[in-house]
C-alpha cells in the first residue's frame, strides 16, 4: 500500500479530539448513499412506467396505419394496399378498418365512441386483446347482421347484456323535408372485450367492416389498413423502409409514436428533471464532505508540516486527502448502490403491502393505464448514477487537498 493511501485511511479513523469531524464524515457518507438510493429508485420507477405503458399501448393500438390520400385514383382500394404491404419485410400482418365518430345510446345513457369497422378474422392478427373476451367473440361479427362488440367499461356504462340492443347515432344525417335528422341504427351486442386499459375499455366499439361502410356510406378507397410490425419499437424507421418519402404523395402513413410522442417526451423530460433535482441530494452531501476534509486539513496542520519536513512532496500531501475523501465517496456510493438496487427491485411489492395495510391506492389505472408501481432497472442508468456520485466526490476533495499541499512547514510548526 502506498504511503499516502495508508495515511489517508488512518485519518478516516475517529480519535477523541476529532469525533465531531468524524460525525460530519459519517453524515456525508449517508447523504451520498441517500442520494444514490433516491436516484436509482426514481429512475427505475420512471423506466418501469415507460416500459409498461408502452407495452399497454402496443397491445391496443395499431403499430402503424396506412391509407389512400383523398383524391387518389378512382380505382384505389384497400385490397391493393393489403397485397402490397403483406409482402413487406418487417410487416407481420395487416387488417382493414374503417373508423368514424358516433354515439351509443341505451337505458337512458348516451356515450360518444370511435366506432370501428373490422374484418374479424383479420383483426385478430393485428391486436392482442381479441382473445380477452368477457363473453362472445370477434367471429360473432357478421356482415349485414349488425352486431357490435363493446369494451367492458362501455358495456357497464350502457348497462348492456348479451344480445341486447344499442342504438348507434352517426353525425352524418339524412336529409328529409323536415330538415337533416341524425342517422340511427340498432345493433345487437354480440360480445364484450376487456383490453386491460380503462380508456380503451370505455370507448371501444367494433362492428363488421361491411356494416360500417353502409353506416357511413363509404367505399373501399376510404378503408385503411392496420399493420402489425415485427419491431414496433422502431416503427418510424420500419415505415420509412416500407414506404419511402417519394411514395407518400398518394398514400398516407401513421405509426403509434405519432399519437403518443408528446406523452413519452413529457415522461422523458420528467425523468431528466427528477434526476437533476435528486442529484442535489448528492451535492449537499458533497458539501458536507468538503467541510469534513477542510476540518481535517486544519486539524492535521502539524502532521502535514512534519511529513513535508521528512520529504513528502505537495503532490503526496494532496493524495492523502484525496484518498480520504474518495474513500468516503466510495463507501457512500457503494452503500447507496446496494440498497438502491434492492429497493428498486422490491418497490412494487412494498407499495402494494402499504396499500393493503392502510387501505390507500397510489396508482390509478384511470390515470396511468396500470394500477401498480412498476420498476425497470437499467444498467446504463445505474452506471450513470455511480459515475455522477464518484465524480462529485472527487471534485469535493480538490480544494481541501490543494489547501493542504500549500501548507508551509515553518508556519504550521511555529506554535507547536
Amino acid at each position: 500500500m502506498a504511503l499516502e493511501t495508508w495515511i489517508g485511511l488512518r485519518y478516516l479513523r475517529a480519535k477523541k479530539r476529532s469525533g465531531f469531524m468524524s460525525f460530519i464524515s459519517i453524515i456525508s457518507i449517508l447523504g451520498i448513499a441517500l442520494g444514490v438510493i433516491a436516484l436509482i429508485v426514481v429512475m427505475s420507477v420512471v423506466n418501469g412506467f415507460q416500459k409498461e405503458i408502452r407495452g399497454q399501448l402496443l397491445n391496443i393500438a395499431p403499430h402503424a396505419i396506412v391509407g389512400h390520400m383523398m383524391g387518389a385514383s378512382e380505382n384505389a382500394n384497400w385490397h391493393d394496399l393489403q397485397q402490397r404491404f403483406d409482402k413487406q419485410n418487417g410487416v407481420i400482418a395487416t387488417a382493414p378498418f374503417l373508423s368514424g365518430q358516433g354515439l351509443l345510446a341505451n337505458s337512458g345513457e348516451v356515450r360518444g365512441v370511435q366506432l370501428t369497422g373490422i374484418l374479424p378474422e383479420q383483426e385478430k392478427k393485428v391486436v392482442d386483446y381479441a382473445n380477452k373476451m368477457v363473453f362472445g367473440s370477434f367471429d360473432a361479427l357478421k356482415e349485414e347482421e349488425f352486431g357490435i362488440v363493446l369494451g367492458k367499461g362501455l358495456a357497464h356504462i350502457l348497462d348492456v347484456e348479451p344480445n341486447s340492443k344499442v342504438t348507434v347515432i352517426t353525425p352524418e344525417g339524412n336529409v328529409t323535408p323536415a330538415g337533416v335528422v341524425p342517422r340511427l341504427k340498432q345493433f345487437t351486442v354480440v360480445g364484450v372485450v376487456e383490453t386491460g386499459v380503462d380508456e380503451a375499455d370505455n370507448t371501444t366499439a367494433l362492428i363488421h367492416l361491411a356494416d360500417a361502410q353502409k353506416l357511413y356510406r363509404a367505399d373501399d378507397a376510404v378503408v385503411a389498413l392496420r399493420l402489425r410490425l415485427a419491431d414496433p419499437q422502431n416503427a418510424p424507421a420500419v415505415m420509412q423502409k416500407v414506404l419511402p418519402e417519394n411514395e407518400r404523395l398518394t398514400i398516407w402513413t401513421q405509426n403509434w409514436t405519432d399519437n403518443n410522442r408528446s406523452y413519452f417526451n413529457a415522461v422523458e423530460m420528467e425523468k431528466r428533471l427528477l434526476t437533476l433535482l435528486l442529484t442535489c441530494i448528492i451535492i449537499v452531501a458533497v458539501f458536507n464532505l468538503v467541510s469534513s476534509l477542510v476540518m481535517a486539513v486544519n486539524e492535521k496542520q502539524a502532521d502535514i508540516a512534519i511529513l513535508r519536513t521528512l520529504g513528502l512532496s505537495p503532490r503526496g500531501v494532496m493524495k492523502i486527502f484525496v484518498v480520504q475523501g474518495m474513500v468516503a465517496g466510495i463507501l457512500g456510493t457503494l452503500t447507496g448502490l446496494i440498497f438502491g438496487l434492492l429497493l428498486a427491485w422490491k418497490i412494487g411489492v412494498m407499495i402494494k403491502w402499504v396499500e393493503e395495510q392502510f387501505g390507500v391506492h397510489f396508482v390509478s389505472s384511470q390515470v396511468y393505464f396500470i394500477d401498480y408501481l412498476p420498476s425497470d432497472i437499467q444498467a446504463a442508468d445505474v452506471i450513470g448514477v455511480v459515475v455522477i456520485s464518484l465524480t462529485l466526490s472527487f471534485l469535493a476533495t480538490l480544494y481541501p487537498s490543494w489547501s493542504a499541499a500549500r501548507t508551509q512547514p515553518a508556519e504550521a510548526l511555529r506554535y507547536e
